[in-house]
């Protein structure tokens, strides 16, 4: 395999560990059954694993401790028997003799012992006439007797020693064993050491089938743990998922949902209260609902009422104000401010019987193919007189939005008015920059004015009725607070979205995202909310107060003062 390969490989299990992680994680997080059982599994596996080895640890020493007892015991009796035979014998100094006795007592200690493997090795080493040498049976040799037994065994003639060896099988793996030795005294040839080995397969053949069970009952006791844990989370979780999806219902406008109570236990408790509060907040919305009902349908209704006598009081205005040159000082003040309220009062109850009317529902748009880019030219060409009353600079920047979309004119109109008149009056003499762009999606228009802008709490206001950031504010082009409300009322109704940025001492940016082709915005708009060019860029890619209109068939800029 290549490097390169090898980087692959790593890459790709490098983003399945990324993957399995993060679905780990997110499972965690929304799973109270998963880490609820996963917790549980976790510490009771850890529970048995510890008891399962102290439980393994103390059957082995046990079963170790009593198979040394048994050992020890058997070779002191096999030594005893041998040493019994060696001193009722007579040799009278026959080395055949002395020799068939050794030979004749190890065959009985065979017997006796329960061992194949028996050495009898001569302590001193001195040449003897009488006295044979030593010799082994079975498959003990003379390197499996350690140096330091031997010492032992040869310095103290009345102890017994042991130490713990490893014997080959037939297939050469090793088997622990205890060898154990002892000096014996063989008439007329002197002190011998007897060496007897015990092998313990059939021991440690038991204690691996006692680890088996151990562990198999480990593994079925978590398992029955884990059937437990899982029954009694379902019973547990299971209604309070459901008291979950009830009231996600609930809170989705499903009034009527409830939860089924069965039992006396904690769980119907919450059932009852759930259901108790369903209710009562249920009446208090039918209650709320038939209020607003009726304040909408008062509202409608004493708007419609003043139209008529505000018809005559605006006509009156009117020929008041053309007239007030033949007036004195004060009466020509008077007829003035007549004239500005009541157009200021027939502007408020339009945008009443506009507010209700959402209120009803019974709001129809009047689409058809329009450019937002030229109703946003339109609209800067309109409040150009509006913009130089207070000395700010309208600068427009379209580089997309040209293909006509279907929307209702009119409407569009209204929220770029308000919006642009908005940031003309609170722009603080900055310019204001209008930003026209589209993706395969939406299109949308952005209006930025970099005044005093708006804290967060205040941005998240906005768009309430009759809402201002600053009360001490004077209006200066007579809005009436409900501007905003019905500039998002049009947005939803065209199934956009209007958005708003603020910040102290930075400025304001409105975004409104309209659909291309579809009911409702599906993507990212064509105009970033969180605005990242300061004003000295976007001075240099505007002119002040000049109009950039292109498109892909014609390239079209009209500068400041052209008609």
């Amino acid at each position: 395999m290549s490097t390169a390969d090898v980087g692959v490989t790593r890459a790709v299990w490098a983003h399945k560990w990324r993957t399995w992680n993060d679905s780990f994680a997110g499972l965690w997080r929304g799973s109270l059954r998963f880490r609820t059982l996963a917790a549980t599994l976790a510490l009771t596996s850890l529970a048995i694993i510890i008891t399962c080895v102290v439980m393994a640890l103390a059957i082995q020493g046990n079963l170790w401790e009593s198979r040394k007892g048994q050992v020890l015991e058997d070779a002191h009796r096999a030594v005893n028997a041998a040493q019994a035979t060696f001193l009722s014998a007579e040799v009278r100094g026959d080395r055949t003799a002395v020799h068939a006795l050794i030979r004749s007592v190890s065959s009985d200690l065979e017997a006796v012992s329960s061992s194949d493997m028996i050495a009898v090795l001569r302590t001193d080493d001195t040449p003897s006439a009488i006295a044979p040498p030593g010799f082994y049976t079975g498959p003990l040799t003379d390197d499996m007797i350690s140096p330091a037994l031997r010492r032992l065994v040869s310095s103290t003639p009345d102890r017994q020693w042991w130490q713990s060896m490893g014997v080959p099988d037939a297939a050469g793996a090793q088997h622990p064993a205890i060898i154990v030795g002892q000096q014996i005294m063989v008439p007329e040839a002197g002190a011998y050491e007897l060496y007897i080995v015990y092998d313990l397969a059939d021991t440690e053949a038991t204690l691996q089938q006692v680890q088996k069970i151990l562990w198999a009952a480990g593994i079925v006791l978590v398992a029955i743990i884990a059937g437990i844990a899982w029954f009694a989370l379902r019973s547990v979780v299971s209604p309070v998922t459901q008291a979950a999806e009830t009231s996600a219902r609930f809170a989705a406008g499903d009034l009527t949902v409830r939860l089924p109570v069965q039992g006396e236990d904690e769980l119907a408790t919450l059932a009852r209260s759930f259901n108790a509060m369903a209710d009562s907040i249920e009446a208090q919305i039918k209650e709320l609902g038939e209020l607003s009902l009726v304040q909408q349908r008062f509202v409608s209704d004493v708007s419609h009422e003043l139209r008529t006598p505000l018809t005559t009081i605006r006509l009156a205005a009117d020929m008041l104000n053309d007239q007030r040159d033949t007036f004195d000082a004060t009466t020509a003040r008077t007829a003035e401010l007549l004239f500005a309220q009541v157009q200021r009062f027939d502007t408020m109850l339009a945008d009443l019987l506009e507010i209700s009317r959402y209120d009803a529902g019974s709001v129809q748009l009047e689409q058809e193919p329009t450019s937002l880019a030229q109703l946003a030219e339109d609209m800067v060409e309109q409040l150009q007189p509006l913009a130089e009353q207070h000395a700010t600079e309208l600068r427009l920047l379209a580089p997309g939005g040209h293909t006509p979309v279907d929307m209702d004119p009119r409407r569009v109109r209204r929220i770029l008015r308000n919006l642009i008149g908005n940031a003309i009056e609170h722009g603080e003499g900055h310019p204001v920059v209008i930003t026209v762009d589209s993706n395969p999606h939406a299109v949308a228009v952005g209006v930025r004015d970099f005044g005093l802008g708006m804290r967060a709490e205040d941005s998240q206001r906005v768009f309430d009725r009759f809402w201002r950031a600053d009360p001490s504010r004077k209006r200066t082009i007579g809005g009436t607070g409900l501007g905003l409300s019905i500039a998002q009322g049009d947005a939803r109704l065209h199934g956009g979205v209007l958005s708003v940025w603020s910040e102290l001492g930075v400025g304001t940016h409105f975004v409104l995202t309209l659909p291309r082709g579809t009911d409702y915005v599906t993507g990212p708009s064509p105009i970033a909310v969180e605005p990242v060019e300061a004003l000295a860029d976007i001075g240099e890619a505007t002119e002040p107060i000049t109009v950039l209109y292109r498109d892909a068939q014609r390239s079209y800029t009209q500068a400041e003062g052209e008609q």
